[in-house]
């Protein structure tokens, strides 16, 4: 007698009876597939001692591998297999546990936030439990419920281990998201809420669907850290790169008021090392740590067109030269403003300058497009400023090359940035993005890693 191995430990005699049941039950109602294609070209070899799970895996890959042009309906079969997989796994039945019981578990086992115990009674817990629409689950596609089970779900990422199917995941971030609402209407909130996100007529980012509900409590997808050209500020954003990454967040980094390669330090006691190394240690700190054990660290960082190293600045990404002189693992956001876009027109030259030797350059360029002109070109004629030009077609022909061959070096127009927001380009200016956020915020530099502000 062949005896499988179930999930929790215990072994029974092997009924293929059962796992007819499930494969039709993935493909009831779905038009265009076969349960008996899926068996078979699972070509399912059983042993004394296979695992039940392994043989549920097996099945998810045969219809996954059936999915195609001709016969897309698979991809609902699969997604079907894998529901019953996780519910089996989360449950240890097909049938769901009780919305409050599964929270209990879950805070006991440290995965959830204990406070959603005490945001909401029992009786709220029944009526949201009553709620729940299990069924949507069956309506996602394989490729949503792989998404679900490698990114979103709460889990041990180290042992594997999934604690939640996508229903309880959805009504648990409307439950995190309106506990502070008037109890009277609340749970109004949390139905519409939870309907709006399980049906997709809203879309949630990562750290809202991974993090939300957990102890974690860091919602934010996208984080802004502007730089200052000092040590101590340098150092502040590389740590909170890694604490910010560490808590899923995508991260936009403004670093071009950084001095460049040569320039004095203490009066020239010492002269700077340039950019490249720092943006070398701000890459570093994004893929030191995984965002949440959910996907890789991820970074925007920005700098003026006009900055001292912007030629060896533009190839940072490409895939020539060597790690030395490449930092290949972000991606670049360069900076405009109309009077570079006026000397591109009039057949001129930009002239470039490090950072800390024309105060209030670099402030100005986002905040006061007319001091930024008069300032740049007091200092183009002052022959006391380090200085170099080059022909403005050049500079743009050498982005516009790079942005072709990589497709990851972007544009961002400064002026327009500030005149076409919502802030007060004066007393908030924005100095940068993280190209996820379409409402770009305003930044001031992080001078230590407890800055308030």
């Amino acid at each position: 007698m062949t005896e499988v191995i179930k999930r929790d430990g215990t072994k029974e005699a092997l009924d293929i009876e059962k796992l007819h049941k499930v494969v039709f039950f993935a493909c009831e109602d779905i038009a265009g597939v076969s349960p008996s294609e899926v068996e078979m070209h699972s070509q399912l070899q059983f042993y004394d001692g296979i695992k039940s799970s392994d043989i549920q895996e097996t099945l998810i890959k045969s219809a996954a591998d059936l999915i195609s042009e001709d016969t897309p309906n698979y991809q609902y079969v699969a997604g079907r297999l894998i529901t019953y997989h996780l519910r089996k796994m989360v449950y240890g039945q097909y049938e769901p546990n009780s919305l409050r019981e599964l929270v209990e578990k879950n805070v006991e086992r440290g995965f959830y936030d204990s406070e959603i115990l005490n945001y909401y009674s029992k009786k709220e817990f029944d009526i949201l439990n009553k709620y729940i629409k299990h069924k949507r689950d069956e309506n996602l596609t394989y490729a949503a419920m792989e998404q679900f089970r490698g990114k979103y779900l709460v889990q041990n990422r180290v042992t594997g281990d999934i604690y939640e199917t996508p229903q309880i995941a959805y009504m648990l971030i409307a439950m995190t998201l309106f506990n502070n609402y008037d109890k009277e209407h609340r749970l109004k909130w949390v139905k519409e809420y939870y309907d709006a996100i399980s049906t997709f007529d809203i879309s949630l980012p990562t750290p809202v669907m991974a993090g939300v509900r957990t102890p974690q409590r860091q919602f934010s997808s996208c984080v802004l850290i502007e730089t200052d050209d000092s040590l101590d500020s340098i150092n502040a954003t590389t740590s909170s790169i890694v604490k910010y990454v560490s808590q899923k967040a995508g991260i936009g980094i403004g670093a071009g008021s950084i001095r460049a390669l040569g320039s004095p330090i203490r009066n020239g006691d010492a002269y700077h090392t340039g950019v490249i190394p720092f943006y070398k240690m701000f890459q570093a700190a994004t893929r030191s740590c995984s965002q949440g054990g959910v996907r890789n660290g991820a970074a925007t960082l920005y700098y003026p067109i006009w900055h001292y190293e912007v030629e060896d600045l533009l190839v940072l990404k490409n895939n020539k030269g060597t790690e030395d002189n490449r930092v290949r693992h972000m991606d670049y956001g360069v900076q405009f403003n109309k009077l570079m876009y006026e000397r591109l027109l009039q057949g001129g030259e930009i002239t470039l300058f490090s950072p800390s030797d024309v105060p209030h350059l670099y402030y100005s360029f986002f905040n006061d497009q007319e001091l930024f002109k008069i300032v740049y070109e007091k200092a183009e004629k002052n022959p006391d400023i380090r200085k170099k030009t080059i022909k403005a077609i050049d500079l743009f022909s050498m982005f516009m090359e790079e942005r072709k061959n990589t497709g990851r070096i972007y544009l961002m127009n400064v002026d327009h940035a500030n005149t076409h927001s919502s802030f007060d380009e004066k007393l908030a200016p924005i100095h940068q993005s993280n190209l996820c956020c379409e409402i770009n915020l305003p930044t001031k530099p992080l001078h230590n890693f407890n800055d308030p502000d």
